[in-house]
């Protein structure tokens, strides 16, 4: 079986990241402005409480297989191999089933309890089989990823995309164009929005199928080399280790995915009572304001905020491997390299991105979303509020890793807990001065002391403090880019296709140079180490 080397590996994932981030792109902006802020709540209500539940049971698993994959076929062992993908399959699927039992069981009170009415429902139920499927998807990419091939987990990202789309797209458009004829089906559902959403996310569980049924068939073809170990691994066993793997990771990921549901529960709560917006919005009942403005939050400034951070993400499998190796040879030198290179690289990618971002807000938000203008105009000061997070956690994600890989696995589940409570504690004390607003900016304070913690403990633990000098040099460039940035838009009109694309080439073309020439022998040095 060929295999990947660690750098072409992570390229493959981190494109395949990006193709899947287009594609979700591509379906979260069509969708937004067909459902508008009132549907978008059915949907993010939907995905809000999916999200902890996919973070619990399917986090942990890609990770824990192909760790295990990856011991038993450096021996030799694909046998063993091949029954901890069998085993994982069946605990795993196990485990889902109840799960996605669970949550389309606690649909309506779930629902009644978040946006005030059970119109979110069935949005719920139509991704509530999403985790059963995702399970079997996360088992078979650690059990390839394990034997140093990253295509399959990519192929099946971007089919997982694709399908995502079309479905979903299709379904909601479909429902759209014929909700008289529809409702009549559906009595308990008030909104033909709400049972628009439902249709969307229906297409999120087509998509996780989609993927699941990409592996089935890619087994039909391929196979693993012929093993001759004689001692084979129990199942009780396997299904121990892989169990206690995989929990403290997707404990971790539960923490993280919090954050949804505090905004939802507490921006619809607290605009609900005070009453910040009423009568703001045309065409917006009283009674839907609390669920307009949480839906045109998480549908619009959260997307697009989430664009970059789950591309960068890619890095920490990278990262994961390097400072391991480094660490397990003891070298303190390959330790502080490696350290710089991934925190380095990504401040290069996230940089730019915030900065242009927050200069830009109102010509990517108009642009993409041209149907929902009061939407927008709501979340423009919140986007470039969220943009210290995006760095942040841009940076964050990859330090996970490093945490890990050092033995300090615990770390980031404790840092998360403290920065949720400073989210939660942020957001009741700003959305009642400042509204939606007040999300965004407890959302970056709580990812900054995330950030600073993390570099805290891990620099205390391995003494790998990388040169402060490139860092300030991608920031500078950063500065540059957005300064150039806004001069171009400010020359180009008002259409904001135009002035966008002119702050892109100018901005970008500025920060290239910059970087270049302040740090042009590092970044060459660095990727020849690379």
């Amino acid at each position: 079986m060929k295999k990947q080397t660690f750098l072409k590996g992570s390229v493959i994932l981190m494109a395949s990241a990006a193709a899947a981030k287009l594609l979700g792109a591509l379906f979260r902006i069509p969708l937004t402005n067909m459902l508008g802020g009132v549907g978008m709540s059915c949907f993010s209500c939907a995905y809000s409480f999916f999200m902890p539940v996919y973070a619990l049971i399917v986090t942990g698993i890609s990770s824990a297989v192909a760790r295990m994959t990856a011991s038993c076929a450096a021996l030799g062992m694909y046998e063993n191999a091949r029954r901890i993908r069998r085993v994982a399959l069946v605990i795993f699927t196990a485990a889902g089933l109840p799960a996605g039992a669970l949550m389309a069981a606690l649909s309506v009170p779930f629902s009644v309890y978040s946006v005030g009415s059970a119109d979110a429902a069935a949005a719920v139920a139509m991704i509530a089989p999403a985790v059963v499927f995702s399970c079997i998807t996360a088992v078979e990419r650690g059990y390839y990823e394990g034997l140093s091939n990253m295509y399959p987990t990519a192929v099946s990202q971007v089919v997982e995309g694709i399908v995502k789309v079309a479905a979903g797209l299709w379904l909601c458009g479909y429902v759209t164009a014929n909700g008289e004829q529809l409702m009549c089906h559906f009595p308990w559902i008030g909104d033909i929005r709400a049972l628009a959403a439902a249709a969307g996310i229906l297409g999120v569980t087509l998509s996780t199928a989609g993927a699941a049924l990409f592996f089935a068939v890619l087994r039909l073809f391929s196979g693993t080399p012929e093993s001759t170990e004689k001692t084979l691994i129990s199942r009780r066993s396997i299904a121990r280790q892989l169990v206690r793997e995989a929990l403290p990771v997707g404990a971790g990921a539960v923490v993280t995915n919090l954050s949804a549901l505090i905004d939802m529960w507490t921006i619809i709560g607290l605009v609900s009572h005070s009453g910040a917006y009423s009568g703001r919005f045309e065409g917006v009942a009283a009674g839907e304001v609390p669920q307009f403005v949480y839906g045109s939050f998480s549908g619009i400034a959260l997307t697009v905020f989430n664009l970059v951070p789950s591309v960068t993400n890619m890095l920490g499998k990278g990262a994961l491997t390097c400072i391991a190796s480094a660490k397990g040879c003891g070298s303190p030198e390959a330790l502080r390299r490696g350290t710089t290179q991934a925190l380095l690289t990504a401040a290069a990618i996230s940089v730019p991105a915030a900065v242009g971002l927050g200069v830009m807000a109102p010509e990517v938000l108009y642009l993409l979303f041209p149907r929902q203008s009061d939407e927008v105009s709501l979340c423009i000061s919140s986007l470039r509020l969220l943009m210290p997070a995006m760095l942040c956690l841009c940076m964050s994600y990859p330090l996970f890793s490093m945490l890990q890989a050092v033995g300090k696995a615990s770390a980031p589940l404790k840092i998360m807990l403290a920065g949720t409570a400073i989210k939660l504690a942020g957001n009741l004390a700003l959305i009642p001065l400042i509204g939606v607003d007040g999300a965004a900016l407890s959302t970056s304070v709580s990812y900054v002391f995330i950030l600073a913690a993390a570099l805290r403990i891990y620099f205390r633990e391995t003494g790998a403090v990388p040169d402060k000098l490139p860092f300030l040099g991608v920031l500078y460039a950063g500065a540059m880019c957005g300064g150039a940035a806004y001069v171009a838009a400010s020359v180009c009109g008002n259409g904001p296709a135009l002035r966008l694309a002119a702050a892109v080439i100018v901005g970008g073309g500025a920060y290239i140079a910059v970087l270049w020439a302040t740090l042009g022998r590092k970044l060459s040095a660095v990727r020849k180490r690379a």
